[in-house]
């Protein structure tokens, strides 16, 4: 694992003493001894929280004019990443088959924060009808700089400044409407552009504030951008993937490191996780550490039974 934690091949060559080409091979046939990742989630999980973080970074692959989305999802109270999916697009397919996915390993979707798109919306409605879809609310903010251009005009800046305190998580449903009402009538009521986003807030409050409605869901894509920054590091120094079962090897691969390796730095509320990995949170109460992970099990992995 030590490749997938950001050791390059040159490096990893010279400490095993290998020549370059054969540490790649090594790397390789590493890669295919660990499991399949939903697998792992099927086999060995089933204490899930049912908060799904649900996000994707753009891959590079030879043979692929532009770049194609790896879609993950991250449990948010156990930061476990039960599910993962390379496709051509962001469209209704690849996401209905990440949700379906979901339903092969039980996994008891009660909410999913994400961001703004269509085709999540189509797709969980499929899979799984009865589940909230909650929009994160740091992207919706951006959609809306950009449509304002307040990173480089002044005029709307106050209004987006008020509209956010709106938005605090805080806020119990009548403390917000009566900010969005002072609001809609401070800045909006001669304003059209305004007064469209004013009305699309009363039309999507299902969506923007779900988060309400569901015990400890966060209103934000915060833990999976942290994940996401991670991957960019790596994938900017890989370069790009050969073929498209390269790319899904290697994504494995950092799915499964991800849940095995131990916390170290997380922050209130979640502490607790610190000298854990993730995997230990949604592992079945009586299983054994998986072995066939090939890896040596962390401190306080289940141990195996005699």
């Amino acid at each position: 694992m030590a490749h997938i934690d950001a050791t390059p091949h040159r490096k990893l060559a010279a400490q095993l003493d290998f020549s370059h080409a054969k540490s790649y091979r090594k790397v390789e046939a590493e890669m295919d001894l660990l499991p399949e990742n939903t697998y792992l989630s099927a086999h060995y999980c089933n204490r899930w929280s049912g908060i799904l973080n649900l996000d994707g970074k753009h891959i590079k692959i030879r043979g692929y004019d532009k770049k194609i989305p790896f879609i993950y999802s991250i449990d948010f109270l156990t930061h476990d990443l039960p599910v993962g999916v390379l496709g051509p697009s962001e469209n209704t397919q690849v996401f209905r088959k990440l949700f379906r996915l979901l339903k092969t390993i039980n996994y008891p979707l009660q909410i999913v924060v994400c961001d703004d798109n269509e085709a999540i919306k189509i797709a969980l409605k499929q899979v799984y009808p009865k589940a909230r879809l909650q929009l994160c609310h740091n992207h919706y903010f951006e959609n809306l700089r950009e449509l304002l251009q307040t990173r480089t005009v002044a005029t709307y800046r106050s209004f987006l400044y008020e509209l956010k305190q709106a938005f605090n998580p805080k806020y119990h449903y009548l403390k917000r409407q009566a900010k969005l009402s002072h609001i809609n009538f401070k800045y909006a009521r001669n304003n059209p552009i305004l007064l469209s986003i004013m009305a699309e807030i009363i039309r999507r409050e299902d969506d923007l504030f779900a988060f309400k409605k569901i015990k400890n869901c966060p209103s934000t894509n915060n833990i999976i951008e942290g994940y996401n920054s991670h991957l960019a590091g790596r994938l900017k120094t890989i370069k790009g993937f050969d073929s498209f079962h390269s790319a899904e090897r290697w994504l494995n691969a950092w799915l499964v490191r991800r849940r095995t390796k131990t916390f170290t730095d997380c922050d209130i509320p979640f502490k607790h996780l610190n000298g854990l990995c993730s995997l230990q949170k949604t592992i079945k109460k009586d299983q054994n550490w998986p072995q066939i992970l090939g890896l040596n099990p962390p401190k306080n992995a289940p141990k195996m039974k005699r």
